[in-house]
């Protein structure tokens, strides 16, 4: 079955989701210990959430990037990430979703989260052909984020590293048995609404 262009693919339970961050030690190591953010993580900033393993590994180079050397899993309610979600906007303009870019930058300003598309990943990290999810928190959203939805923090980063070793040794079945379950989270029309965008049908 081919994948829609644009889908939510996540670890998911009744009750939560998993999403991935990448942090310096100072920052990761005490949250993974403690199972909550510490003080030092600034609630008052926009933090992005993605529920793509893999798109994290491209983004953190499976935590080898300075100051994204600690990789946490982040389990957080779904009510949260649902929330997030219904008041999410477009973090670009689109033409079929918005009357005009001033209405879209409207909406952007007044939205604590804005939802991004950006290519999903396999084992090498080379881009497919279609999208995940990245959510953007901001203001309120960043701050329940941290203090009310998140359930438990995990540091994956040897797990992450294993991985990378396994793919560098071209062991990518090995590799892919690692990787945590994704699968389509039940995010329809009525979660989503407009912000897939360029009328991309859901999966």
């Amino acid at each position: 079955m081919q994948e829609p262009q644009r889908r939510i693919r996540a670890l998911h339970t009744e009750s939560t989701v998993t999403v991935y961050q990448a942090y310096p030690p100072a920052i990761g190591l005490p949250a993974a210990r403690d199972g909550r953010f510490p003080a030092a993580w600034k609630r008052d900033r926009m933090t992005w959430i993605k529920p793509s393993f893999l798109w994290m590994m491209y983004r953190c180079g499976w935590g080898t990037k300075e100051g994204q050397e600690t990789v946490l899993a982040v389990e957080i309610s779904r009510d949260g990430f649902e929330w997030a979600l219904r008041n999410a906007c477009l973090s670009h303009y689109d033409k079929d979703v918005h009357p005009d870019q001033a209405a879209w930058k409207r909406e952007l300003k007044r939205a604590p989260a804005r939802v991004q598309w950006d290519p999903e990943r396999d084992l090498r990290l080379n881009a497919l052909p279609y999208r995940s999810l990245q959510l953007g928190l901001a203001g309120d959203a960043s701050r329940l984020y941290a203090d009310e939805w998140t359930v438990s923090i995990r540091d994956v980063t040897p797990l992450a590293h294993r991985i990378h070793a396994l793919v560098r040794d071209c062991e990518l079945d090995a590799a892919g048995r690692l990787l945590p379950e994704e699968r389509p989270y039940p995010a329809g029309q009525e979660l989503l609404g407009q912000l897939t965008g360029h009328k991309s049908r859901l999966g």
